[in-house]
């Protein structure tokens, strides 16, 4: 929500406060938080065995015009949800963003991407929604063909929703013995129209995506653990989304990256059952008490069991503004 509508519904409430004071107090927790998201951004690197990424624009205020800035999402399954704002969109940036990753990561086919798969690192897993969405666009132009390939690549989709709630090491044999002739089946269709469709119909698009994108298509196969589909980060970038339909631009870069600390937070809370607003609370109780060297323990994926610690449940109980916080909370709660 935008600061100026921010500042309007606490003005009702009898609480004056300029969107300048307000800028000034995301600022400063900002600081104060980013050694934890740091912290977790190191632990998907090092420990996730895949990563799902996808990136968005964004309007950046300027002296003149507004500039384009860029919001990314990289999700490690089961541990983070994970932000970043940069003020630009290349290889450059995705470089110093994954720097150091090995494993697999589902992406798009962008470019910016490629040069991470070049050494081996790091392996390419294509999204079967992607390449699905291309031939929904040829529907129009050829809807016979269109719905050939659609309804192959839906049948890829079914045998997932199959497979869901099998071990890892279940559904890869699955998906060798069931997906695989589907897949098999899939290319040879393309291979078959690829010098028959007219050059530029969304079609012969459709058919050169996927066959350029033969490869990280298939990695699926290989690895029971990896999605199908990157439909995950896109829902994810729904928050920024949603968000700059409502504040339309950011400040600056450095609002951008305040931006993205804290939907890193909210967003990682949301995977893991955690009511965003009481954990935000105490983190920033515990932040300015707690260990440098320990504060991944501060992340959503392990808060469940830091507030067990008796030595955070001893600084919650002595903080004063948590204690007057939870006061106010009850006064809303017996008026309301």
């Amino acid at each position: 929500m935008p600061f100026h509508r921010l500042q309007k519904i606490y003005a009702r409430e009898g609480v004056v406060l300029s969107k300048s004071t307000m800028c000034g107090w995301h600022k400063a927790l900002d600081g104060l938080c980013r050694p934890l998201v740091e912290a977790m951004w190191s632990d998907a690197l090092a420990m996730a065995p895949y990563l799902c990424t996808d990136a968005t624009g964004v309007l950046v205020r300027d002296q003149k015009k507004c500039r384009r800035g860029h919001f990314w999402v990289v999700i490690a399954p089961g541990r983070h949800v994970l932000f970043r704002y940069t003020p630009k969109h290349n290889g450059a940036t995705v470089g110093s963003m994954l720097k150091g990753y090995k494993g697999v990561l589902v992406a798009d086919a962008h470019s910016v991407y490629d040069h991470l798969y070049a050494d081996g690192q790091v392996t390419e897993a294509g999204c079967w929604a992607h390449a699905r969405r291309y031939f929904f666009k040829s529907l129009t132009s050829e809807p016979e063909q269109a719905r050939a390939a659609i309804a192959l690549i839906g049948k890829l989709f079914k045998l997932e929703r199959d497979f869901a709630g099998i071990s890892a090491k279940k559904r890869k044999k699955e998906r060798l013995k069931k997906s695989r002739p589907v897949v098999d089946a899939f290319f040879d269709w393309c291979d078959a129209r690829v010098d028959t469709v007219l050059d530029d119909t969304p079609l012969a698009k459709a058919i050169g995506y996927v066959r350029n994108q033969r490869e990280a298509l298939h990695t699926f196969l290989r690895d029971g653990r990896i999605p199908i589909h990157n439909n995950g980060s896109e829902r994810e970038l729904r928050r920024q989304a949603v968000g700059r339909k409502n504040w339309l631009f950011v400040g600056n870069d450095d609002a951008g990256e305040v931006n993205a600390t804290f939907v890193t937070l909210i967003a990682s809370c949301e995977m893991h059952g955690i009511e965003p607003w009481a954990y935000l609370r105490d983190l920033f109780c515990l932040l300015p008490r707690w260990p440098r060297s320990r504060v991944l323990e501060l992340s959503p994926a392990r808060w469940t069991e830091t507030k067990k610690d008796e030595r955070a449940q001893q600084l919650l109980a002595a903080d004063v503004f948590r204690q007057l916080s939870l006061g106010a909370y009850d006064d809303q709660l017996d008026r309301a």
